[in-house]
């Protein structure tokens, strides 16, 4: 094959369920010499989430995922896959998983069907029928007869994401998906993200795309240097800080008035000319008297939230001194 990136495809059949994680890590840790890529990594993931793997280069994101496929043996703690080890059930639980790393391997001098008959040969047969489903489901199939190096890099990762795809998948664990994507490219990969977990299939993903991790993961985990720092739902990351964001004429005046209030004194304006306030008692209500009462009657007042990329960078800042 072409690169040097492994591409893992699986069986159809289920494996017997453990509960409902479908992966599990347990104190997951890789050191290589004195550097520690990963530390000391717990992890949960539910059957039918998608849950985003986010961090800066070098988090440890990629060599934590090449642990969880069993591409590399951690230094210390366990990998937990449908309930059991990995280290001891590799042969079984393995070929549950489609996963795309980093880039696909692909023969770059065969069609994109080819390439997946070949793959289809390597793991036992493949039906024709689901080489056409998966042709479908990634967008290639009027380039199918195409030889891949003819292909675009957003083409081939499809391409990648279809040899994963392949054998049904239980879990997908996929490494940068949408990269070399265009816009619709992307949206055609979040589309086939929600429709796989809404058959109940798991995917775990790793993405720099954060506005496409907002809208299609339930659960973001944050790595920073390796370590763990948050696991929470969006809905959880977004809510703000128990602000209010309020949009009325004379901001600027009202905003004066708002910085004179004890409780009043973080509030400022955003970029779109909206202000940005806590409220008497936490009350949107109390916020909302209070204004109308000194004359700035709010066209509207709703809880203030922040997107992913807010989140992400308010997270790296507080956390950039770790190692």
């Amino acid at each position: 094959m072409q690169g040097n990136q492994a591409s893992l495809a699986v069986t159809t059949a289920s494996p017997s369920q453990a509960g409902k994680n479908v992966l599990r890590t347990y104190d997951l840790t890789k050191q290589y010499g004195a550097r520690v890529a990963v530390n000391q990594l717990n992890l949960e993931v539910r059957r039918g989430e998608i849950v985003g793997f986010l961090g800066p280069n070098g988090a440890g994101k990629t060599t934590s995922i090449r642990m969880l496929l069993g591409l590399i043996a951690p230094t210390s703690g366990r990998v937990e896959l449908f309930g059991h080890d990995l280290a001891n059930r590799r042969d079984s639980v393995l070929p549950h998983i489609g996963a795309l790393v980093e880039a696909p391997a692909l023969y770059l001098h065969l069609s994109g069907r080819d390439n997946l008959r070949a793959v289809g040969s390597v793991l036992g047969g493949v039906s024709q029928q689901r080489i056409e489903e998966v042709l479908m489901q990634v967008g290639l199939h009027e380039r199918q007869k195409d030889r891949v190096r003819t292909y675009s890099l957003g083409m081939k990762q499809r391409l990648g994401v279809g040899i994963a795809l392949l054998n049904n998948p239980d879990l997908l664990i996929l490494d940068e998906p949408a990269n070399g994507l265009d816009p619709a490219g992307i949206v055609e990969m979040r589309d086939l993200m929600r429709r796989l977990a809404d058959e109940g299939k798991t995917v775990f993903l790793s993405s720099h795309f954060l506005v496409e991790v907002q809208q299609i993961c339930s659960r973001v985990i944050f790595l920073n240097a390796g370590r763990l720092i948050a696991d929470k739902t969006v809905e959880e990351l977004t809510r703000g800080q128990g602000e209010f964001e309020v949009r009325l004429e004379r901001a600027q005046e009202a905003l004066a008035l708002l910085q004179q209030q004890p409780w009043g004194k973080p509030a400022r304006l955003d970029e779109s000319g909206a202000l940005l306030t806590p409220a008497p008692q936490g009350s949107g209500r109390e916020l909302y008297a209070f204004l109308s009462q000194a004359g700035f009657t709010p066209e509207s007042l709703a809880p203030a939230t922040q997107n992913l990329e807010e989140v992400f960078f308010s997270l790296m800042n507080a956390h950039k001194g770790d190692k």
